[in-house]
């Protein structure tokens, strides 16, 4: 499968926006303390134990999270490009791998609701992206821009 640049942009300005709306609780202890109460009833209604309570050192952490995801999210909004996707995708991976590790160490099925969808963008950011003078060929991984052309025609 291959991605029109077009295309591929409006995958990573939507998760982006997926981003932002998912982290915005995580953004400042108030937010999070109404967001863990929520979560941890959602993991409960989904079979799972209540969630750990959280200490100001867990809370710092979370918000730490929730403020860099929001400020990243609002970068690839207002600067979208290839090499932003990709790097989104890295990042996607990686918090996969630790949802992953998570849902190992404690079984929570919470985690399936966050997990699936991380990784499914994870993927998307990295499908090839066409060409945009109209070949087929695929961008090799961060790569946004066309093939530099000398100023002498060649």
């Amino acid at each position: 499968m291959q991605l029109s640049r077009s295309a591929f942009l409006t995958v990573v300005r939507a998760s982006a926006v997926y981003d932002l709306l998912l982290t915005v609780p995580f953004a400042t202890p108030w937010t999070f303390a109404l967001a863990h109460a929520q979560l941890s009833s959602l993991n409960r209604s989904l079979g799972g134990d209540a969630l750990p309570d959280f200490g100001p050192f867990h809370v710092l952490f979370a918000c730490l999270m929730g403020s860099i995801v929001l400020v990243w999210s609002v970068l690839r909004l207002r600067a979208t490009s290839v090499a932003l996707g990709r790097y989104d995708g890295v990042g996607r991976f990686l918090f996969s791998t630790w949802m992953a590790w998570a849902l190992a160490a404690s079984g929570a099925p919470l985690l399936w609701l966050f997990l699936v969808p991380e990784f499914c963008w994870g993927v998307a950011q990295w499908l090839p992206v066409a060409q945009g003078d109209g070949s087929s060929a695929a961008r090799a991984p961060f790569t946004s821009a066309a093939p530099m052309r000398s100023s002498r025609g060649g």
